[in-house]
């Protein structure tokens, strides 16, 4: 009951239409209601079945940027609503199938979403020092970025039957301005909101690193993003066919799999000197409408240098766009939460994946630091012609070039 207690009170208690009670009074009365709750989540585990209504998903829709046109349905990110009992039944099977899958190694070496002590930064990371040591033997290397638009290994009984039911038989309505769509089925997978939905999506994949193995081309997957990488010479004809008909078996795994390769946001880019990645663009035949100059890899700008020029420019740029912002806020804020706002959208950015940036040129890190000291000036006060490191210190912000390290060691 302890455990139920915990996963009850760390649940986030949003509600959907279907809730016959608000979240909040299931937790400020669980001692009286837990062990009903308690007797609802040991049936649908002991019968192997899952209630219907909690496979009921209530959609929203939020406009994924204010600039985008507001008549295209891909404009739009789905949002999926479960029932409160729903999510902390999936709680309850996540904490058990978790240790169970890491215990028998059963997740893809390669796939750092949804996995602890992983992170978009561990992917690149990987993927960066694996490039740049590729570079440095004077070899080139293709990066290719894909965007996606079964294995049950010892599961069986009443366990398997669990999950064979709760993957059954989804429904879902729309919500838009308050008013409900009716119901209707969903023809394959199970709501993005869900807890188990993700976890379930990786063990899905799991087949995918094996095709991409069998073509001796490199991986990594983060969730839904997958990245395919290889060293390449001039003229090294056996590294192309082994990228495109690795490509093409993907496709087809993925037909068959009811899985689609969002073709707009797939993107090349070629890393090595400007004569040879001229001679390969030639030689990818129609694959060379994908490669790009520079790429957004997990929200990190590569360039074809792996210099990250264009990155530290794009972050130096949101930066001080946020700051203009936060400055008309000032009036209106406490130190402290002046400096929450601060953390929130400007040292965030500054320390997204910036171990990524060991060893860059120093004039570009100068750039972030300039960041950092405006938005200390903008906290303190402190005027232009005032020393700045005194401030920092004060403060405890390490700056730029030490946050970096210190994120390495």
């Amino acid at each position: 009951m302890s455990e139920l207690r915990d996963l009850v009170l760390s649940t986030k208690p949003t509600t959907t239409p279907l809730d016959v009670m608000p979240p909040q009074l299931i937790k400020a009365t669980f001692d009286i209601l837990g062990p009903f709750v308690l007797d609802i989540i040991n049936t649908s585990l002991a019968t192997g079945m899952v209630p219907a209504v909690f496979k009921h998903a209530v959609v929203s829709t939020l406009l994924k940027k204010q600039n985008l046109d507001a008549t295209i349905v891909s404009s739009y990110r789905r949002i999926s609503k479960l029932p409160f009992l729903a999510k902390l039944l999936e709680k309850v099977v996540y904490s058990q199938l978790l240790p169970f899958l890491n215990h028998n190694s059963v997740f893809e070496t390669f796939q750092s979403g949804f996995k602890a002590m992983h992170s978009t930064e561990s992917a690149l990371l990987k993927v960066t020092n694996d490039l740049l040591l590729t570079v440095d033997s004077g070899k080139g290397a293709i990066l290719m970025l894909l965007d996606l638009k079964k294995q049950w290994v010892g599961l069986q009984g009443v366990a398997l039957k669990w999950f064979k039911s709760y993957l059954e038989d989804w429904t879902f309505s729309v919500n838009l301005a308050n008013c409900y769509s009716s119901s209707a089925d969903v023809r394959c997978g199970v709501p993005q909101g869900s807890i188990l939905g993700p976890i379930l999506f990786s063990l899905y994949m799991l087949l995918l690193g094996q095709i991409i193995r069998k073509h001796n081309v490199n991986f990594h997957f983060y969730a839904d993003d997958i990245q395919l990488y290889l060293p390449i010479r001039p003229n090294d004809n056996g590294s192309f066919m082994s990228l495109k008909n690795c490509l093409e078996d993907f496709k087809t795994w993925m037909a068959v799999n009811f899985l689609h390769l969002n073709e707009s946001k797939t993107e090349l880019i070629i890393f090595g000197t400007s004569h040879l990645c001229n001679n390969v663009s030639n030689n990818l035949d129609h694959m060379s409408s994908y490669v790009k100059s520079s790429v957004r890899n997990l929200d990190v700008v590569f360039d074809t240098d792996l210099r990250f020029a264009k990155q530290i420019n794009s972050v130096v740029k949101s930066s001080f766009f946020q700051l203009r912002n936060i400055a008309k806020l000032k009036p209106f804020l406490s130190f402290s939460d002046l400096e929450k706002v601060i953390h929130a959208f400007i040292s965030s950015q500054i320390d997204y994946c910036n171990s990524l940036y060991i060893g860059i040129n120093q004039s570009l890190l100068h750039h972030l630091q300039l960041v950092q000291n405006a938005a200390c000036r903008l906290l303190t006060r402190t005027k232009k012609r005032e020393h700045i490191t005194p401030v920092l210190a004060s403060l405890h912000w390490l700056p730029v070039e030490y946050r970096i390290q210190f994120k390495v060691l």
